[in-house]
């Protein structure tokens, strides 16, 4: 359906004056097409009569009942003139399909047989001379039938118009429906990630509480034990206060947390690799270089990445083979799930709340998660973290004299 530009739509009463000038301009082009002999006896004073027919038009969406209230009331100009003006029949036929287009069914209805009839009862009673030989029973059916031909298409447009508002509010809901399930989806991993994260910054503490007490009872008798403990408590509150700050950017709800429960990390992936390969899916584990110290959170981050793809990979793949691979550098820690199966579906609910979980996740510690189709076919998940802010110490691994590679 061709819309109107959007000027023309905020200046209705505009466009509906240059569409009566645009009938009387008709009128006088067939007025002067014709020969001079048909023509009225004072053409500047029919122009006028012209632009009093016309006059309707330009209100007919501004005041609708007027402009048909004064159609009506120019049908006295052929018994005053001897003859009506071609913007006459053409004002009607425009107000009858801007009723049945604007209006609901009822109102188009009255409409139509408030213009309609009286140029009936007019052709039947004081019909006008015409160059063609008319009877009256033909002009009242003429009147009837483009009465009722342009009120069908005046319903058409209405009907058109309602189903395409009607397509416009479901598009509208349907979008604002993704967009809360992609807001709920995007909260419920956040407070996921929070309760784990919780977890860890619980065992961290915890570790604090034993390591200062011991420390307190070797102090006199070993002070040489009682610095490394402190030196490992000041690692471990450096530690705690990042997982805090990431902890307070997630955490989302009120809900209550988890329990402390032991999180899985690295040393937990070739378990999961065998659970999977057990499962159906065929999958090989590979780590390039050597782990540094790592926080709690980032292996809890890995190895739900790795879950998370070789999950997926499960569900839709279908008949493949997955490859894990860890490549632990000086810069960036990369993880990297492959598999050569079809992949996702290309509908919008087989997206999954995981690549968004995945995105959260990776997005904490400041790194970019990619996942797509591969060129040789399959699908690929690559997170890459940058190792600067993934270090337990709060630095990369060289600062304690490693060289990974």
């Amino acid at each position: 359906m061709i819309e109107a530009p959007p000027w023309l739509r905020r200046h209705p009463l505009a466009v509906d004056i240059l569409a009566a000038a645009g009938l009387v301009l008709l009128d006088v082009a067939f007025t002067l097409v014709t020969p001079r002999e048909f023509w009225p006896r004072q053409l500047p004073v029919a122009i006028g009569w012209s632009v009093l027919c016309a006059a309707p038009v330009a209100v007919r969406r501004v005041v609708p009942w007027v402009a048909v209230g004064a159609a009506v009331a120019t049908l006295i100009l052929p018994a005053v003139l001897g003859y009506a003006p071609t913007t006459q029949s053409l004002t009607f036929v425009v107000l009858t399909y801007t009723m049945a287009a604007n209006r609901s069914l009822r109102p188009a209805i009255v409409a139509t047989v408030v213009l309609w009839v009286p140029v009936m009862v007019l052709n039947v009673v004081a019909p006008l001379e015409s160059v063609l030989e008319v009877s009256p029973t033909a002009a009242v059916l003429n009147n009837v039938l483009v009465a009722v031909g342009v009120f069908a298409v005046g319903r058409a447009v209405h009907a058109r118009r309602a189903s395409t508002e009607a397509l416009r509010e479901r598009a509208r809901v349907a979008e604002a429906n993704q967009r809360s399930l992609a807001e709920q989806a995007v909260a419920d991993e956040r407070r996921r990630i929070a309760r784990e994260l919780h977890d860890v910054v619980a065992h961290h503490v915890s570790v604090m509480g034993v390591l200062a007490t011991g420390a307190r009872r070797v102090l006199r008798r070993d002070p040489d034990a009682a610095d490394e403990a402190i030196a490992t408590i000041e690692d471990t509150s450096r530690a705690t206060l990042r997982e805090m700050r990431r902890l307070l950017d997630v955490l989302r709800t009120d809900e209550p947390v988890a329990e402390l429960t032991p999180q899985p990390g690295l040393a937990g992936l070739a378990a999961l690799t065998e659970q999977v390969r057990e499962a159906g899916l065929p999958v090989t584990l590979t780590v390039e270089g050597t782990p540094g110290p790592l926080e709690e959170g980032v292996t809890l981050t890995v190895y739900r990445i790795v879950q998370e793809a070789l999950t997926n990979a499960l569900k839709h793949a279908g008949p493949a083979t997955a490859q894990v691979r860890l490549l632990f550098g000086e810069v960036w820690l990369v993880v990297e799930v492959t598999d050569t199966g079809r992949g996702p579906g290309r509908e919008p609910d087989r997206i999954g709340h995981g690549l968004v979980g995945m995105r959260e996740r990776v997005g904490l510690y400041g790194g970019v998660l990619h996942t797509g189709r591969r060129p040789g076919g399959g699908f690929q998940v690559r997170a890459t973290l940058p190792m600067d802010q993934l270090a337990a110490d709060g630095g990369p691994s060289a600062r304690h004299g490693r060289r990974t590679e």
